[in-house]
């Protein structure tokens, strides 16, 4: 799958530049305001007891804040945070060395948690629940078994597929919380303090036209505000006008709902080629060169979100909604029709 600029997942440009534009405390972190006044609550209770903070999972969609958040929560507890990933943690002795390096209140925050392999499961159970891992030390019946105490820690765990989550390790974090995309207000806000982070003016406008095509995810609005900063520099006066950034995300081919080419390609392919649906999704992604599981877990998504695509038990089908959009009338004609916005 070619990188898309519309995508939440993290890529290499994106490591710089969220660096120094993630805030460190709860009063600076815009949006997710039910998660944001439960966790400022637990951190003020875990600190009034002078305990650990209980262990936090935070799943949703990638690009929502989850590792800045997990920033912030080490910040206002004052402790220092370990942060690694499930698909980097390849053995069990991996997993025993990261636990028995944390010293006590720190934080282990373990990133695509989902793909932690079952043996690194099982050293995390006792270590979550009575902070004790289990190491065994030999082979065949000379083996033996040596317990080791842990200094008590917060585990956070991030995932965008909490469905792959086993139920016992689920069940041992206290807190479990749910990151939403966010709306193009709070999305204007996140635009607009990233950009004087950046030293780029930006006009009120710009912002929201930015932030209305970045499909509710503050990474994409982001990486949208850095491209289009490059169109303003080279080809006007540098200033993030609504102009400037309407002809820069058109050049760019994201449209004034978010969708890209290939969003289009896809719901155009089941309109042209299987009359609008319901298609299976071999089919589909046979017709338009692409995996299935690509299908499912990147490009569907946010169709389904925006009434465009929907699943139906014979397959995927194109609604009413997703044929105005793209100006086509089910009787095959092309009819061009502005959406509400």
């Amino acid at each position: 799958m070619e990188q898309r600029i519309i995508t939440g997942d993290l890529r290499d440009e994106d490591i710089e530049l969220e660096q120094g534009l993630r805030p460190l405390t709860f009063s600076t972190y815009i949006g997710q305001e039910r998660v944001k006044s439960a966790m400022e609550v637990y951190v003020k209770a875990a600190k009034m007891r002078n305990e650990p903070l209980d262990h936090v999972l935070l799943y949703g969609p990638p690009g929502l804040g989850k590792t800045t958040l997990s920033n912030i929560i080490a910040n206002e507890m004052n402790v220092k945070i370990k942060i690694t990933s499930g698909p980097a943690i390849e053995r069990p002795g991996d997993m025993a060395a990261i636990l028995n390096d944390l010293n006590e209140g720190d934080i282990l925050f373990i990133d695509e948690i989902h793909r932690l392999n079952r043996a690194i499961e099982e050293i995390l159970y006792p270590a979550m629940e009575d902070f004790v891992i289990d190491i065994v030390i030999g082979k065949g019946p000379g083996a033996k078994s040596i317990r080791l105490d842990l200094p008590k820690f917060t585990m956070v765990g991030a995932t965008t597929r909490i469905g792959l989550l086993t139920a016992p390790l689920r069940d041992r974090f206290g807190v479990i919380e749910r990151l939403e995309p966010y709306t193009v207000s709070e999305l204007c806000q996140i635009v607009s303090r990233s950009a004087d982070v950046l030293n780029i003016e930006i006009e009120p406008k710009g912002a929201e036209e930015i932030a209305r095509r970045s499909r509710g995810t503050p990474r994409i609005a982001n990486r949208l505000l850095k491209r289009v900063r490059d169109f303003a520099q080279v080809m006007h006066d540098g200033i993030i006008t609504e102009d400037i950034a309407i002809s820069s995300l058109d050049i760019l081919e994201v449209d004034k709902m978010g969708l890209d080419l290939t969003d289009r390609k896809m719901l155009l392919a089941i309109i042209e080629k299987f009359g609008g649906g319901p298609v299976g999704v071999e089919s589909l992604a046979a017709s338009i060169n692409e995996e299935t599981d690509t299908i499912e877990d990147v490009y569907e998504p946010y169709l389904i979100q925006m009434g465009f695509l929907m699943r139906t038990p014979r397959g995927r089908q194109v609604t009413d909604l997703g044929y105005k959009y793209l100006g086509i009338n089910k009787n095959g004609d092309s009819n061009q029709m502005e959406l509400d916005m």
